[in-house]
């Protein structure tokens, strides 16, 4: 969900919140920008078969468009890492009807995301299919169903963090995390802004990095774009993030906040 069309009811909500929270970052000690010194990403994780095949739509770039699938990026991110720790697929099994499929989405999504990977047996079955990418493709329908609906993901309390200003130090923590967490094997599901610019409040899904000479680029998936990986860039000189090259996004400085990885944040 870009900040076009749908900006405001998450923003009034927010500023009923008057807390941030911000957290020293380590140091560089003058070796590789976030002591990377390689690309990580999380090794699991495969762009063009553990996404889903079908866009988040904004909502502004089709006006004349009704009953769109627009605004559902906060889903769709979240249901990425769903998938991925909650599900498993099987393509040697026959295929379900319609209404069985939602029900194995809807059981995939009860669990929260920050809730650790389950084993293999003991997750969902998907059967019929070898990946989200082809699932989703060939039951879009089943699958949007049973993601359900985006009221609640656009007022989440944590969104108030889209207006308020952020210290290069905790923006430098953020990117510590990001690295840290894909070092671990997980995706990384970031809310990014560019706040007050009426353009961006979005989700995005952080599965690699790659050290450059200022920096780190950290490549993503954008709900809003399933045809290829987005790439925003930490700029260590400057403490900041960078919209290198983010759908429908002009670049330019950016913040970043973990989303959906504690039970309040």
């Amino acid at each position: 969900m870009n900040f076009i069309g749908i900006s405001r009811p998450a923003a009034l909500v927010s500023l009923l919140v008057v807390t941030a929270a911000c957290a020293s970052a380590p140091g560089t000690n003058g070796g590789p920008s976030l002591g990377l010194e390689q690309s990580v990403r999380t090794p699991a994780f495969s762009f063009e078969a553990d996404t889903f095949a079908f866009a988040n739509l904004i909502g502004a770039r089709h006006p004349n468009e009704p009953d769109i699938y627009a605004h559902y990026c906060f889903v769709l991110a979240r249901g990425v890492r769903q998938f991925a720790q909650f599900a498993r697929f099987d393509p040697a099994l026959p295929k379900l009807d319609h209404a069985s499929y939602v029900e194995r989405v809807k059981q995939v999504v009860a669990r929260p995301a920050r809730d650790a990977a389950l084993p293999p047996d003991d997750r969902v079955l998907i059967p019929g299919y070898a990946n989200l990418r082809d699932f989703s493709r060939d039951e879009e329908s089943a699958v949007k169903e049973g993601l359900g609906g985006a009221f609640w993901t656009w007022v989440h309390w944590t969104n108030w963090r889209v207006i308020l200003p952020v210290s290069g130090s905790h923006q430098e923590e953020v990117a510590h995390e990001i690295v840290d967490q894909l070092r671990a094997g997980r995706l990384v599901q970031l809310l990014v802004t560019n706040w007050p610019k009426p353009e961006l409040n979005h989700t995005v899904i952080a599965y690699e990095s790659r050290p450059t000479a200022g920096g780190v680029e950290f490549l993503v998936w954008d709900p809003n774009n399933p045809d290829g990986p987005g790439i925003m860039t930490w700029q260590s000189s400057e403490r900041r993030f960078w919209a290198t090259d983010l759908y429908d996004t002009e670049q330019g400085p950016i913040r970043a906040f973990r989303m959906y990885y504690s039970l309040l944040l």
